[in-house]
Parts: C-alpha cells; sequence; structure tokens
C-alpha cells in the first residue's frame, strides 16, 4: 500500500481518538462508548456514499487498487459480520461482492440496510457483554475507520472536499 494511503487511514483512525477520550470520560461504559463510535463512522461514511457523484463510483487511486463503490461494498461486509456475531449468530466474514451492487443507489441501500441492522443489534446486546469481550465491535470499526481515510483520499483525487470537512453552516 503506498505511504500516502497509509497515512490517509492511519488519520481516519486518529479522527476517532478524541471521541475515545470523550466516550471514556462519560459514565456510559463501552457498551455507549462502542455504539456512539460505531454509528459516527458509519455515519461519515454514509454520507459519503450519497454525496460522491454516482459516475465517479468506478474510479480508482491506482488500477490495481478497488474503485470507489467497491471499498464501500467492502466495508460494509464488515457491518454485515458485525452485524450477524452481535446478534449472537455463527459469523464468519464474508466479502460482498461488489458487481452484485454496480449503481451507486445500490450501494447506498445496501449500507442503510446493513447499518441499520448493525445498530439494532448493538441496541439488543445485553450491557454485560461489553464487559466480556468488545468483539466483533472494535474490530469492524476500526476496519470501518480506516476505509473512511481511504475514502478520503477518493474525494481529494477528484478535487473533491469530503462532507466531514466542508464548513457547517
Amino acid at each position: 500500500m503506498p505511504s500516502f494511503v497509509r497515512i490517509v487511514c492511519l488519520s481516519g483512525v486518529l479522527a476517532l481518538v478524541p471521541l475515545t477520550a470523550q466516550n471514556q470520560q462519560s459514565a456510559a461504559g463501552p457498551q455507549q462508548s462502542i455504539k456512539s463510535q460505531f454509528n459516527d463512522v458509519h455515519r461519515k461514511v454514509l454520507e459519503m456514499a450519497k454525496d460522491f457523484p454516482a459516475e465517479k463510483y468506478t474510479f480508482r487511486l491506482k488500477p490495481e487498487m478497488r474503485s470507489f463503490g467497491e471499498v464501500l461494498v467492502h466495508l460494509t461486509s464488515g457491518v454485515v459480520y458485525a452485524s450477524k456475531a452481535g446478534r449472537g449468530e455463527k459469523a464468519t466474514w464474508t466479502e460482498l461482492n461488489a458487481k452484485d451492487y454496480p449503481a451507486k443507489a445500490a450501494v447506498v441501500a445496501l449500507m442503510e440496510r446493513s447499518i441499520n441492522e448493525a445498530d439494532a443489534a448493538l441496541n439488543a446486546a445485553p450491557a454485560t457483554s461489553f464487559t466480556k469481550s468488545l468483539d466483533p465491535w472494535l474490530a469492524v470499526l476500526e476496519h470501518s475507520a480506516e476505509h473512511y481515510g481511504l475514502l478520503v483520499a477518493y474525494y481529494r483525487a477528484n478535487g473533491l472536499v469530503p462532507p466531514e470537512s466542508r464548513p457547517r453552516k
């Protein structure tokens, strides 16, 4: 992986560090902390999925890399895994086939459905389960944050400003 991509991915993960510090200071506990961070990173990624121009969904930073749309489907594979594992199902990380989601609308719909299912699983999980293990949530959260950073590079390479970097009204 080129060093600029590593830097962008690391910046995405580091952007979550202040949230971690804030959440650790709250009395909400690990379940609320994970839920807050999980929802925040997926809100950002979903906003990017909706915002990025449809005609650029096939854009690749380099020919051997995934396209913007393929990165979103890959990232969503992790969210689907978290939902299943979070519900207590026997789950393995199964890569979704990006060819099954060839257009922006299909990718956005997949993401919305998967994020809602993960949120429901997070809400249904007993708080005590988070004192035993943070799996699968922490691993998927980290994975999504890394790809969020990568998606920022797709924006910048196209001369676009990511939604989270735009001035707030």
